[in-house]
């Protein structure tokens, strides 16, 4: 079995940020899983932050500057992804949404995902899955079914009731790394399948000239 290939990405603001602080716990547990399975795997973490000038100027001028083309790149490449935000206003930062929108809309089909957001407060728990969720499942990606939110009381005690955090990361691990090992490695689009270059339903004229292909 062929090494696998992760990227994470982090939507957090500030150095450091309980955003990458989770990011990284998620990952470690992953890689651990994989790692007791026998699989090998390889990790590129993103920093939003570090783009978000080049994420805006994509969205002005429908090009990506060489760092974000690359990151780009790697993201949609990756084997699986693990993707934290921190909540505002009750859902995913506007830099989180601001990089899922310069992805082209079938770069992430059927890519294993591991969704993981954090805030002050427990009362945002439900945003995963009203909000993150449904951004991924729009993309035809293939979310695990454990998302993992961290409010400030988890990082010390858990809260009544609830499986305390490092449990939750686990079961999110276990659910990433069954994903992985189902999906063939590198289990991207075939490069010489015609759909991949055109996109699904687009003509050549639409590629070359914005005709419509209907």
């Amino acid at each position: 079995m062929g090494a696998r290939r992760i990227a994470v990405v982090s939507a957090g603001l500030s150095n450091p940020s309980t955003t990458r602080l989770l990011a990284d716990r998620m990952t470690q547990a992953v890689l651990t899983e994989l790692a007791s399975r026998d699989v090998e795997a390889s990790v590129d973490v993103f920093e939003l932050r570090d783009h978000a000038h080049d994420i805006t100027n994509n969205l002005l001028t429908g090009f990506a500057p060489p760092a974000l083309e690359s990151a780009i790149n790697a993201v949609v490449s990756s084997d699986a992804i693990i993707a934290v935000t921190p909540i505002f206003s009750t859902s995913y930062s506007g830099l989180f949404k601001s990089f899922i929108d310069v992805l082209d809309p079938d770069a992430l089909k059927g890519t294993p995902v591991l969704l993981g957001a954090n805030a002050g407060t427990a009362r945002h728990s439900l945003a995963i899955d009203y909000a993150i969720r449904p951004l991924f499942t729009y993309l035809h990606a293939d979310p695990v079914p454990t998302g993992v939110f961290a409010a400030s009381a988890d990082w010390g005690a858990s809260a009544d009731g609830v499986a305390p955090l490092g449990d939750r990361i686990a079961r999110g691990a276990r659910e990433l790394a069954d994903a992985i090992i189902r999906r063939d490695p590198a289990g991207g689009p075939d490069p010489f399948d015609p759909a991949t270059y055109l996109g699904e339903g687009r003509s050549f004229g639409h590629l070359l000239g914005g005709l419509s292909g209907e």
